[in-house]
């Protein structure tokens, strides 16, 4: 059985490479990572820093509760001429883009943005609630 081992150490070590492939990754820039702290900044009223996690794709800057792509907390649109901030004060199916000016024009949002917070948690309380409630 020890001598299979390194064989199939090898193995998985071979991964082909398709050179025609082009990268598909997505490139998070300054200005991202800047109007995501202040984001993070206005959230953390609410909720720890270690709550708030970031995902970068290819057409939005994503950030997230408890890292779940179920609760959206903001997007950034930025890899275009005009950049935008999609808030989900609404609910998650119902995102709401708004034009920035400046990354300054995030500030404008923070009742949004904190309202957002509040949706999860009122929600995850309900939950709870019924949850609790079925017992």
């Amino acid at each position: 059985m020890n001598d299979k081992i390194p064989s199939l150490q090898e193995e998985e070590a071979i991964v082909p490479i398709d050179e025609n492939v082009e990268a598909t990754k997505a490139i998070t820039t300054e200005e991202e990572i800047e109007g995501s702290q202040i984001v993070k900044a206005i959230l953390r009223e609410l909720v720890p820093a270690t709550r708030i996690a970031f995902r970068d794709t290819q057409s939005y800057f994503g950030i997230l509760l408890d890292d779940n792509n179920r609760k959206p907390l903001a997007r950034l649109h930025f890899n275009f001429s005009k950049k935008y901030l999609e808030l989900f004060h609404n609910g998650k199916d119902n995102g709401e883009r708004k034009l920035l000016e400046s990354l300054d024009d995030i500030y404008k949002y923070r009742k949004e943005l904190l309202m957002t917070i509040q949706n999860y948690q009122q929600n995850s309380t309900a939950t709870e609630t019924v949850n609790t409630t079925a017992l």
